[in-house]
């Protein structure tokens, strides 16, 4: 018996999808949570209440949905438990498998610690966006392990541009570009009206001008997007321009979304969207800058 196979089974790519879609969904159940004020749903963290683990009738629906949201964490642990196993006997042949799923099922813990945390600090705008930056990192993971699935772990080299500026370097600033709109996400939420509850404090900064300012980073990304397409389709590039060409369609897509909301008085519906496709830019800007890597000869 091999113990220790080299191939990519079945079982393997469909963990490696699974483990991308709970931890998007993740986020998006918690926007929810967020968006209709249950953040609060149940006070207190590691138990729901002082004197209960769950939900309690007289919670309500915001109990409801706060501890359902918890549960999901359960569903992670699960998820992230049968990746490891399948992979576990290929830790020598596929040592990227083995570190990936690992780093994964941890983030799951720091996750929930940071959640409770936002929960013990009454949704302090700024614990709330590290939990969203941390989730944002574990999007990343899931995104490069269902590639290397595809993809495999040989040696890769930044592929080489026939014209002056340099392809990854492009899109490298692109993805600069990405992670300072996010921030600047993060920080507009946090001076919005969707605090999680109506208690919840707030960051104090003018919601308007970080409005604005996040923008900015956004249209950059995406003209830098645009000419790393041209690069790669004067190039003959297909597989990097179409990856691009992803990413570029989930951009407008998020900007369609944020200029919408911001001129509709930020419908929580719409903000929800918003989070979602935020979580899917991460996700096709890792995927266009894992496609700028090709086997090494």
């Amino acid at each position: 018996m091999n113990w220790f196979p080299t191939t990519v089974d079945r079982k393997v790519r469909i963990a490696a999808w699974t483990t991308f879609v709970v931890q998007i969904l993740i986020v998006v159940t918690g926007g929810a949570v967020r968006l209709t004020a249950s953040g609060l749903g149940c006070p207190t963290w590691p138990t729901c209440t002082e004197d209960s683990l769950v939900n309690t009738p007289e919670m309500g629906i915001h109990g409801i949905i706060e501890f359902g949201n918890r549960l999901l964490t359960f569903l992670l642990v699960i998820v992230a438990i049968v990746t490891f196993a399948l992979v576990f006997r290929m830790r020598k042949s596929r040592r990227d498998f083995f570190w990936l799923t690992l780093l994964i099922g941890l983030g799951i813990p720091a996750q929930a610690v940071i959640g409770g945390i936002s929960v013990l600090m009454q949704l302090n705008p700024y614990v709330v966006g590290l939990h969203f930056i941390v989730s944002i990192v574990m999007i990343v993971l899931s995104t490069v392990l269902v590639f290397r699935v595809y993809n495999g772990n040989a040696p890769r080299t930044w592929i080489l541009s026939p014209s002056g500026l340099s392809l990854p370097r492009i899109v490298w600033l692109a993805a600069v570009f990405q992670i300072v709109t996010i921030i600047l996400g993060i920080l507009t939420t946090g001076s919005g009206p969707h605090a999680g509850d109506a208690d919840a404090p707030r960051n104090g900064l003018d919601g308007g001008i970080l409005q604005s300012l996040h923008s900015y980073p956004a249209y950059v990304a995406v003209g830098l997007t645009l000419l790393a397409i041209a690069m790669a389709s004067r190039a003959r590039q297909l597989a990097e321009r179409n990856a691009l060409l992803m990413l570029l369609a989930v951009n407008v897509a998020q900007i369609v979304v944020g200029i919408v909301q911001s001129r509709t008085g930020l419908p929580p519906l719409l903000v929800g969207i918003h989070m979602l496709l935020a979580c899917l830019v991460a996700a096709g800007t890792t995927n266009a800058l894992l496609n700028l890597r090709k086997p090494a000869e």
